[in-house]
């Protein structure tokens, strides 16, 4: 068995222990933006996964583009099932034999909760409890799963500290909320002890550029390189806590096979711990297109503020920190400068 390395991280310590060891991970969402990178990262680690899907977000494409980045054998080592989080029979079948459950699967975006509120519910929600049922009932190590910094709501301190939220401001932060009641209720009715992870608008390659709940990164950089008009909803001053998808991918692992007892039933902000206006976003994505020969000079146009979104965000990641070991590798200009030459792949298939 090969030593740790002297003074490495916790995370530099796990993946160590992962490439040498072999163990079965269920990835819900799996042909989605977080998931095909988990399933990346999990096979690239010769780990053995099963995906569940039903394509309402995710794309077949990002499956495919994972095959490209393995070796054929790891390839072989990942099981597809299409399903839908919606029924219990397709939750159960996903669990069998799994050790580590990553439960991405959800249907995301504020605007589209507020459009239709009902379909949200029944995924995240309906769809979570089939989720916990059919783990708890196939007796996995450890159930990880995305939660949301749309929880805070309209609690106004900065930084967003997880003990302290305010009232949901939309749909969809409702079921993201209901999500860790859940969670918790289980852990004190069943002792099945889970972890949620609050991510702070995560981006990275293979997140969706198009469709109108597209998030603003991925969005804005596409429609820079087709020479597009960029809007931005209210005065730009409007703030958030970028976070690149190596950052959430590290914080899944760790909470995934974490064995403190203390750090289990929790929930950890996954962030940064810095804040970026949009207009300093605007200007970030600029500079890094001008560094990969895409020159963008029109100025932005400013439209109304969106409904249901926050002012401004900002994570405390202390307790990540503390309890799992979490240490974000990358800031959002290293976010971006990583993410942006698939962007511009992208652009140019087009």
């Amino acid at each position: 068995m090969t030593a740790s390395i002297p003074n490495s991280t916790a995370y530099e310590q796990l993946l160590e222990r992962l490439a040498r060891e072999r163990h079965t991970w269920l990835v819900t969402g799996v042909a989605g933006f977080i998931g095909s990178n988990l399933l990346e990262t999990l096979l690239k680690l010769d780990q053995q996964v099963v995906g569940l899907d039903n394509f309402a977000t995710g794309h077949q494409r990002n499956l495919d583009e994972v095959r490209t980045l393995v070796t054929t054998d790891q390839w072989a080592q990942f099981t597809f099932i299409e399903g839908d989080i919606r029924k219990l029979e397709d939750c159960r079948r996903a669990c069998e034999g799994v050790e580590y459950v990553l439960h991405e699967a959800a249907l995301g975006s504020v605007p589209r909760s507020l459009a239709d509120p009902i379909t949200t519910n029944s995924t995240n929600i309906d769809g979570f409890l089939n989720m916990l049922v059919a783990a708890r009932d196939a007796e996995v190590k450890s159930f990880t799963y995305a939660a949301s910094s749309s929880t805070y709501g309209d609690h106004p301190a900065l930084p967003k500290v997880e003990d302290v939220i305010g009232k949901p401001l939309s749909p969809y932060a409702v079921t993201k909320f209901v999500n860790e009641l859940y969670a918790d209720v289980f852990a004190r009715s069943y002792g099945f002890k889970s972890i949620g992870l609050r991510y702070f608008n995560v981006f990275g390659s293979r997140q969706a550029p198009a469709g109108p709940y597209a998030a603003v990164i991925p969005k804005w950089t596409a429609a820079m390189i087709a020479g597009e008009e960029i809007f931005i909803n209210g005065d730009g001053e409007t703030s958030r806590d970028f976070c690149f998808i190596a950052n959430a991918i590290q914080a899944n692992l760790l909470a995934a096979t974490t064995t403190r007892v203390e750090a289990k039933n929790q929930i950890y902000n996954v962030a940064v711990g810095d804040r970026t206006t949009l207009n300093e976003l605007f200007q970030a994505l600029v500079v890094e297109l001008a560094n990969n020969g895409i020159s963008y000079g029109k100025r932005p146009l400013y439209r109304e503020f969106r409904d249901g979104d926050v002012r401004h965000s900002l994570a405390n990641i202390n307790k990540a920190s503390s309890l799992l070991g979490y240490e974000p590798l990358f800031k959002i200009r290293e976010g971006i400068n990583a993410a942006m030459p698939w962007y511009v792949l992208l652009g140019n298939r087009k």
